[in-house]
């Protein structure tokens, strides 16, 4: 999961009923890492105000919107739609990766069948999506995560009035998490298993590894754009870089435990 082409054909599916509008922008920059595009659906009830917030991003995003009316209040019809499209598209073996931008773990299974057919899922959703859909995905995001959008606000007293007004900071805070515990004993495993004799193990091999074990273990759920910062930032790991031997331009990055 780590290496993709960048031709290859992706098909988006959000529920806008459990999903903020907020993360759109985060959503397409990450798929922007997967492939093209080809679909771009999106489920609710169009006639409640709950989807205000969509309703004006559909243009923007170029968003096809699927109308689903609640006819009953106990069910959600637009997980059946969704769950309906999703497998008419699997059917006609015209994408290669799949991504379900919701929390709801009641896609588990639909995202279970479609990678049972050998298509790749990508998940998106945020911290509080439940295990079991994490983990049927060949990667999640957490889009709570790696949102940058919303600036921090701060507070300013005005000297004339002595009323109080709130502005925009001028830079976004960074959102970092530590990579957990159950993860770094991993990397430890692996690296011990393949590291050679000075210790060190090739990182992308490691990193390989790692991102089939933990399907989140993408580095933007931690905070930064390369995964070789994230073990960096771990205190149980050193890194080393060395520069390719055929060319300097090519670098090597190793790993090894402290």
């Amino acid at each position: 999961m780590e290496d993709y082409q960048l031709n290859k054909k992706v098909a988006l599916l959000i529920d806008a009923e459990n999903i903020s509008s907020h993360y759109i922008k985060v959503v397409f920059d990450q798929l922007s890492k997967y492939g093209i595009v080809t679909y771009k659906r999106i489920y609710g009830d169009w006639s409640s105000a709950n989807l205000a917030g969509w309703r004006k991003k559909l243009l923007d995003f170029a968003l096809l919107p699927m109308q689903q009316f609640q006819n009953t209040t106990k069910k959600n019809s637009s997980d059946f739609a969704l769950v309906i499209d999703a497998m008419d598209i699997l059917y006609s073996n015209d994408v290669d990766i799949f991504c379900i931008v919701s929390s709801d773990g009641d896609y588990t299974r639909l995202i279970t069948r479609i990678r049972e057919n050998g298509c790749e899922v990508v998940g998106m959703g945020e911290k509080k999506a439940p295990n079991s859909i994490v983990k049927c995905c060949d990667k999640f995001v957490y889009l709570d995560m790696i949102d940058d959008d919303e600036e921090p606000e701060v507070t300013v007293k005005t000297s004339a009035s002595g009323k109080t007004t709130t502005k925009k900071a001028v830079e976004p805070k960074k959102k970092t998490r530590k990579l957990e515990q159950e993860k770094i004993a991993g990397a430890i495993k692996i690296i011990r298993e393949i590291s050679e004799l000075d210790g060190f193990a090739n990182f992308s091999e490691v990193y390989n590894r790692m991102i089939k074990l933990y399907s989140d273990m993408d580095p933007a759920n931690y905070g930064y754009s390369k995964s070789s910062d994230v073990f960096a930032s771990c205190p149980q790991f050193v890194m080393k870089v060395e520069q390719g031997k055929a060319s300097k331009s090519v670098k090597h990055i190793y790993i090894s435990v402290k």
